[in-house]
Parts: C-alpha cells; sequence; structure tokens
C-alpha cells in the first residue's frame, strides 16, 4: 500500500495541496480528482519524486519503478510510434501494445503525422509496455471519443488486475472506473 500523509505544497506563497493523506491500495485503480488548477497534477509529481513537498511523507514507494502518462505525451518527435513504444521493450511487445490501443496501421509515423488522440494511445502503450510496479496516469484518455475510450480503458483495467494504477482526472466517468479515490477541491 502507498500512504500519502499530510502533504502540503505552495508556490510562490499560494498554497496549491494542504495537508492531503490518502492510502492508495496495491491494486485497482486510485483517482485524483478536482477541477483544472485544483493541484492534481502536482500530486502526481510529488508522488512520482519530481517535486518536493512543503511538508508531509510518502510511504510504500521504494523501490518500485513507474511508468507514466504525463498531461503532454512526450513522444520523441524523431521516433516513429513503434519506435516510441519499443524504446522500453522488443519491438514484437511494442506492435502487440500498439495493436490493443487500435495503431496498428500507424506504426511507422512520428507523431507530427498522428492526432493528439493517437500520440495519446501510443503514450499510453508505452507506459504500459515498461515493466512498473505502478502506473501514473494524467487525463490518460483526452482526445479518445467515448468508443475508442471505453476499448482503451480494458488495457488499464487489465494493469490494475495486479499493481496500482493512479489516475488523474476532472473527468465523472473516469473517475466512475476507480475502487478508491481522492477528491481535491480548490
Amino acid at each position: 500500500m502507498i500512504k500519502l500523509q499530510s502533504i502540503s505544497k505552495s508556490f510562490d506563497g499560494v498554497s496549491v495541496l494542504e495537508n492531503i493523506s490518502a492510502e492508495i491500495p496495491d491494486s485497482g485503480i486510485f483517482a485524483i480528482c478536482g477541477a483544472s488548477g485544483s493541484g492534481k497534477t502536482t500530486l502526481m509529481r510529488i508522488i512520482l519524486g519530481l517535486e518536493q513537498p512543503d511538508s508531509g511523507n510518502i510511504y510504500g514507494l521504494e523501490g518500485k519503478k513507474a511508468a507514466v502518462v504525463f498531461q503532454n505525451d512526450r513522444l520523441l518527435p524523431w521516433f516513429s510510434a513503434l519506435d516510441n513504444v519499443a524504446a522500453v521493450c522488443s519491438k514484437e511487445r511494442a506492435k502487440e501494445l500498439l495493436e490493443k490501443v487500435e495503431l496498428s496501421d500507424s506504426l511507422d509515423k512520428k507523431p507530427a503525422e498522428l492526432s493528439g488522440g493517437m500520440c495519446r494511445r501510443v503514450a499510453l502503450a508505452r507506459a504500459l509496455a515498461f515493466d512498473a510496479d505502478i502506473l501514473l496516469l494524467d487525463e490518460p484518455f483526452k482526445g479518445l471519443d467515448a468508443e475508442l475510450r471505453g476499448r482503451t480503458v480494458k488495457l488499464v483495467e487489465d494493469f490494475a488486475k495486479t499493481k496500482p494504477v493512479i489516475l488523474i482526472t476532472h473527468d465523472p466517468w473516469e473517475a466512475s472506473l476507480a475502487r478508491a479515490k481522492l477528491d481535491i477541491e480548490k
């Protein structure tokens, strides 16, 4: 179990997170919910160790490998979709995951040749390809129509059967996928 204990963070004297505590189960989807600007992404960055909290602690992440889909896809622009995913796994596994996110016809396309939703799916396939202990997803289904979003969610749910997924969202439907959630209010 991952435990967030009394996490607080401010920037330039403006409080972004105040005394946030939660317990994240060892498997299943845990949603961090809130409106834009409520501090969801900041909390994710603190969990990842990319930001330091002003106060509070996180327990249970020691020695764990995390895979992440950030708000911005962070794809390598000079790599094809296939090579972006294969950066963390075999090409065979990358092809399999790109097929699962319905991009088998775009393997050789570079990010600039893909739509926003297609880039999102490449980023998700890459995160799922990494041999991670925990998956952190910041608005992972943006740019996907409802039907495709539903099919893509299945991949995340499969990962969550045995490992924790932290889902950052403001979308009520996405939050409903979680077995536990934390609501952050501004």
